[in-house]
């Protein structure tokens, strides 16, 4: 519902910046430095094509989200970005993409300065690159995927929850489960997205599935530009009243309001009979000392 309040009446775009297979390897020595330069290079690709008068002159907004697997659990680092088409001016006014909504900016002109970009960004975070990996990837073109517009503003918010807090495999992809071997099914998006299955020792379906976790605290949800939240209050505002809109303001809702009103469900419905209506009268939090052998410890230190 806060995401709601977020939008535009625009077009979005829905672009997808990967890294090539190459510096993989360097994704799983050194994750954080990878992944925050994949996020910093995306936003600063878009910043700098947006801040161009030649293709919009304005300061833009993005949300980029972070997925780092294929469908066979492969390491494949790569950010999903929304993208208004248009930003807010130095005057404060809203300005809308010349290209009237049908695309945002020349890939090839995105893809020059999101490859230089990253492997700046990586540079300065103080990770090696091995000359063959370097003289390997600025010999090739990155591939900045830009996928079709949203048809409307709300299936934006349609995408963000469904892919948001998606995880490197879900229970319904999987077909069996054993001690030995894991089979779960997959797209096969060379052959058109063709439904296929494979089978695997689970050694390393485990092996696969831990490439994927991330290092502790990071955040794989950013948002940038009049969307970043100390922007929201004064970027977004003066475009949402330079269309017409309502401001923006930041309101906490409550789990119970979400329910209601977007899954029309009561949460505080009687399981047994949907008419009545629970109350809490009491309750027993439970109380949670430290671990005994902690409190040993400290008695032992304290004895002498």
């Amino acid at each position: 519902m806060q995401r709601e309040a977020e939008l535009l009446p625009v077009t979005y775009f829905h672009m997808v910046f990967t890294l090539p297979e190459e510096l993989r390897p360097l994704a799983l020595k050194h994750p954080k430095e990878v992944y925050n330069a994949l996020f910093s290079a995306a936003w600063n690709t878009v910043k700098t094509l947006s801040g161009d008068p030649k293709y919009l002159g304005a300061k833009p907004g993005m949300v980029a989200i972070l997925h780092t697997w294929g469908q066979q659990l492969w390491l494949h680092p790569h950010v999903h970005c929304i993208v208004p088409s248009g930003g807010v001016t130095s005057k404060g006014k809203w300005k809308n993409n010349r290209h009237k909504g049908k695309y945002l900016f020349p890939q090839k002109a995105m893809s020059k300065i999101y490859r230089a970009k990253f492997m700046a960004y990586l540079r300065a975070a103080g990770v090696v690159i091995p000359q063959p990996v370097a003289k390997a990837v600025f010999s090739k073109t990155w591939i900045v995927y830009a996928k079709r517009p949203f048809s409307s503003p709300a299936t934006v918010i349609e995408y963000l929850a469904r892919y948001t807090h998606k995880v490197a495999i879900s229970n319904h992809r999987l077909i069996s489960v054993d001690n030995k071997k894991v089979c779960f099914h997959y797209k096969d998006y060379r052959q058109a997205g063709i439904k296929k299955q494979t089978t695997m020792e689970a050694s390393e379906f485990l092996r696969r599935f831990c490439q994927h976790i991330l290092p502790k605290g990071f955040v794989r949800i950013r948002h940038y530009g009049i969307l970043a939240s100390k922007n929201k209050a004064k970027e977004l505002n003066l475009a949402k009243t330079d269309l017409g809109l309502e401001k923006w303001e930041k309101v906490k809702v409550s789990w119970k309001t979400i329910a209601l009103e977007k899954l029309k469900t009561n949460p505080d419905a009687c399981p047994k009979c949907p008419k009545g209506i629970l109350e809490v009268v009491d309750s027993i939090l439970p109380t949670r000392g430290p671990p005994l052998f902690k409190l040993k410890a400290n008695l032992n230190f304290l004895q002498e």
